[in-house]
């Protein structure tokens, strides 16, 4: 009840700040829109405070082309091994659900790992996927030697290059963005710095995103463009140092297609020539293809901030979690798959 109370008020705060004005803010961070839909945040906000998606959820941005590779290596004899919200991911052709192999669910690239060295007859790929957060994860395992039947799909992208292009291309028309906590306390402040735009980083519960909404809107009003750390518990302004070093000694920074974006620039990672004998795609001469967009599917506009879920035509109808058309009702991070859930396409689905 308490916390509640603390959340109108806040709500109240934001109204007074923002009235006469049309707010948008961006999150990067299905965490973020866990959150704010399954609490009520966005019932909370006046209407000209609108509080949109954006490329957060690292299974949603995992383009066509990388679900292909998984699924030719899968379908070459390759065990693969993946987190388990990869599995429903569309290919142009099939998921690795629906596709013929040996596939393992594991929850983390340790276990990928554990599995080869108790396999050596067998072949075992990981995709790994993920932001800043599970990047160094990935870095740790190659350091440390992992057995010769064991690669990876490298699936790992940078979130501040992805803001970059959004904010060149200016078709969302953002006010700011809320920034990811997790990412942060990874990659520190400082990236953040270079955007001329309101930005505040928040953690995960209701009442830690509202004082992040509410901080980012007082910067939107008080016309200022600067990094706002709220939640310093996590977050340090120079990060995971560790982390970034061992992702240095690994990866280097390259050009990198995403789901419902281009070729963004220096927004991927790839193993440095030291570790290539571990990269699946070289390895086992596999080409990434690009594939073509699925037919009446928005996730890419969901990505970018301009559409919602219930704005697609195929949502909770032709596109379920059980049979989704697009990656964003895939994952439990995807803004669809979330909607669908708690939403309020909970109710459209009902209805």
């Amino acid at each position: 009840m308490q916390e509640e109370q603390i959340a109108k008020g806040l709500a109240k705060k934001i109204e007074k700040l923002a009235a006469g004005r049309e707010i948008k803010i961006m999150h990067v961070c299905g965490t973020h829109e866990y959150t704010i839909t399954k609490s009520g945040i966005r019932s909370l906000l006046p209407k000209n405070v609108k509080v949109v998606m954006g490329p957060g959820c690292p299974v949603c941005v995992t383009p066509q082309a990388e679900i292909d590779a998984i699924v030719e290596l899968a379908e070459q004899g390759k065990v693969i091994c993946t987190y388990g919200d990869l599995l429903r991911v569309p290919g142009s052709r099939t998921s690795l659900y629906d596709s013929v192999g040996e596939i393992h669910i594991v929850q983390s690239i340790s276990q990928a790992v554990d599995f080869a060295r108790e396999h050596p007859d067998k072949e075992v790929v990981f995709m790994a996927v993920g932001f800043e957060t599970t990047a160094p994860t990935t870095a740790a395992v190659m350091l440390a030697n992992p057995p010769d039947n064991f690669s990876i799909l490298v699936s790992h992208r940078l979130v501040p290059p992805a803001m970059k292009w959004l904010m060149q291309q200016g078709e969302a028309n953002l006010s700011g963005f809320l920034l990811p906590g997790h990412v942060c306390a990874i990659s520190g402040i400082e990236e953040y710095e270079q955007f001329p735009v309101p930005q505040v980083i928040a953690g995960f519960e209701p009442l830690q995103v509202m004082y992040g909404l509410y901080k980012l809107v007082r910067q939107i009003v008080e016309n200022r463009a600067e990094v706002e750390n709220a939640y310093m518990s996590v977050v340090k302004r120079e990060g995971n140092v560790k982390a970034k070093h061992m992702m240095a000694e690994v990866f280097d920074v390259c050009d990198i297609m995403w789901r419902g974006f281009p070729v963004i620039p220096d927004s991927g990672l790839r193993l440095k020539p030291q570790f290539e004998k571990y990269d699946a795609l070289k390895k086992y001469g596999i080409t990434l293809k690009p594939g073509m967009e699925t037919k009446g599917c928005l996730c890419n506009q969901l990505l970018r901030g301009i559409k919602e879920p219930t704005d697609c035509k195929l949502f909770g109808r032709a596109c379920t979690p059980l049979k989704p058309v697009g990656a964003c009702m895939v994952s439990t991070e995807g803004a669809c798959r979330i909607w669908y859930t708690y939403g309020r396409g909970a109710k459209l689905v009902k209805d």
